[in-house]
């Protein structure tokens, strides 16, 4: 009778005070920077799928048609305001009603995206002012974009609100860490500063920590020869010897600025996958070459 006993306690002992751990939920993001995110709060609970595969240009990228078939088995779509969104993103919430659209971009204040002055104007002209959709790359607008994501996990999944919580409280102290780290770095600088870049991604991240990116393009539009020629004059006038580039994006004509002021091009990644680490690198590499 007491072995009968004790194995009948055993067996309930393996099944009552444990919840049965749930599936983790489907997620697809926009980018690469947004699985970083989605993971730190949603950890072994979500398995992120990202649309924008790495290589490819958030601006022009059209889904896959395995990606879409995916997003039937979706829960939750983070977006982020990138421009292939404005074409695509109602196809994709049109694919799974059952699936929630986040925009991780929500309360965030755009701003725009300008290009370098030639001539007292700017480039994008006086009636076409295009927000800038890079606010992942400011570890101070990530933490609202943090906040948006958490909201919609326990929405989705409020059986595991503390877990969520917990992971995005840890995260929100990364985000200060990092924060403090990047603005030490600058905090010596005794005036604003300048650094070139060839696609302009690095707005917010400028405004964040003052200094201020010189754009060569915006939104694909290469310089034209006068144009070329203004920024070359300009680099030469401020002692620029760096221009950055992007892998997403073709650099010919920063390299064309580099060989006419004895410089270099050097990528930096706004798309890197391992966000933190990456946003590291880059300010290292901007305070470089701000010397």
């Amino acid at each position: 009778m007491n072995k009968w006993l004790f194995t009948g306690f055993l067996l309930i002992s393996l099944y009552t005070p444990q919840e049965a751990p749930a599936r983790p939920l489907k997620v697809f993001v926009s980018i690469l920077p947004q699985k970083y995110f989605v993971e730190k709060i949603g950890g072994d609970l979500v398995d992120v799928a990202v649309m924008v595969e790495p290589g490819a240009s958030p601006h022009i990228y059209e889904p896959k048609p395995k990606q879409m078939v995916a997003l039937a088995k979706t829960h939750i779509y983070f977006a982020i305001g990138v421009p292939f969104e404005t074409t695509w993103l109602k196809k994709i919430a049109g694919t799974n009603p059952n699936m929630l659209v986040v925009h991780t971009e929500e309360n965030i204040e755009k701003i725009p995206m300008k290009g370098h002055h030639h001539e007292g104007r700017e480039l994008e002209g006086d009636h076409h002012i295009i927000k800038d959709p890079h606010v992942w790359l400011s570890p101070p607008l990530v933490k609202i974009q943090a906040r948006n994501i958490l909201q919609a996990f326990l929405k989705v999944d409020p059986a595991h609100r503390s877990l969520y919580e917990e992971n995005y409280n840890s995260f929100i102290q990364e985000l200060v860490v990092l924060d403090a780290e990047i603005r030490a770095a600058f905090k010596s600088k005794d005036k604003k500063v300048e650094f070139m870049v060839f696609h302009p991604a690095w707005g917010y991240f400028a405004q964040a920590y003052g200094i201020e990116q010189v754009p060569i393009e915006i939104e694909g539009k290469q310089p034209k020869p006068a144009e070329l020629q203004h920024l070359i004059q300009y680099a030469r006038e401020r002692g620029i010897k760096v221009i950055f580039a992007q892998p997403q994006f073709s650099w010919q004509a920063a390299q064309a600025i580099a060989n006419s002021i004895d410089g270099q091009v050097v990528f930096v990644d706004p798309l890197a996958a391992d966000w933190g680490n990456n946003l590291r690198q880059v300010a290292a590499r901007f305070k470089s070459a701000l010397k």
